[in-house]
């Protein structure tokens, strides 16, 4: 029998997976999708819920030791709203689903659903955010780039649930969001973008680039940022050849319904090759 749990508090949830293996339910907006059954019959998860949603403690957005914390039951609408949400944050969300479910959704459901086409994971990824993970046995920061290992598949211990996302407070010359989906918003991407520049008299000090859905996982290589670093626009521009052709190495795409692999590869280097021409 699938036993359906909703605690009071943090350590009542966290008590509950030290002591048994349990789905983990935050707004429930991608879950409730996978688990879909026909028309007019419940969700069939298959295992005992634990319902995180109405945990008060954890919706919160603070700022705090030079970074921003946003607990992980915070709805993505008020994440939006909040002034210190950083700005490339606040792009991504106004482009993700609906009204109605950005009220429900969370990041925190984004980096468990572990989905390489999430797109608020793109936006973590290059504001180098760090996700807390807390169990019984105490709390573990780990950058989100370790958290996600593969699609739908992370780090995160069947004890363990997430209970905060960090992310450190920065200033950015050049902020770049680009999704390309079926519809302006509120659609899965077929290709996302995002890159954060920091400028010095004209010369890059510091170059963030991540794609989401087009490889098994968000993809940034701080090898080749630190390559760009140093260098006008101009002088990349000059370079330009041989960073798309590294980008092209590792972007990795796959057919699906949504589009083609060559389409996804050709829009991911289009949108590198316009940053470097364009956007600097």
């Amino acid at each position: 029998m699938v036993r359906h749990i909703i605690p009071t508090s943090l350590n009542e949830a966290l008590t509950y997976l030290s002591e048994g293996t349990f789905k983990i339910m935050a707004g429930g907006t991608d879950l409730m999708i996978q688990k879909r059954s026909s028309a007019g019959l419940p969700p069939k998860i298959g295992q005992d819920v634990l319902y995180l949603f109405n945990l008060a403690e954890l919706r919160y957005i603070k700022t705090e030791a030079n970074y921003v914390k946003i607990g992980a039951m915070t709805p993505l609408e008020d994440v939006y709203h909040h002034p210190a949400t950083p700005q490339l944050l606040k792009q991504v969300i106004y482009e993700m689903a609906s009204p109605g479910i950005r009220h429900m959704a969370t990041i925190a459901g984004n980096i468990g659903n572990a989905s390489p086409a999430g797109d608020s994971l793109v936006a973590l990824y290059v504001l180098d955010a760090l996700v807390k993970l807390a169990s019984t046995s105490g709390t573990r920061l780990v950058p989100i780039s370790d958290v996600i290992i593969g699609v739908r598949k992370t780090i995160i211990r069947p004890d363990e649930l997430i209970s905060e996302i960090l992310i450190p407070i920065n200033q950015f010359d050049v902020i770049v969001w680009r999704k390309v989906g079926g519809r302006r918003a509120d659609a899965i991407s077929k290709v996302s973008f995002a890159a954060l520049i920091k400028k010095q008299n004209d010369i890059i000090s510091d170059m963030r680039i991540a794609f989401g859905a087009v490889s098994t996982t968000v993809i940034r290589n701080r090898q080749i940022e630190v390559e760009m670093q140093g260098f006008s626009q101009q002088d990349l521009i000059a370079k330009l050849p041989d960073i798309l052709k590294k980008y092209g190495e590792i972007i990795n795409p796959i057919d699906d319904q949504r589009s083609s692999a060559k389409y996804r590869h050709g829009v991911a280097i289009n949108m590198v090759r316009h940053l470097i021409e364009k956007e600097i």
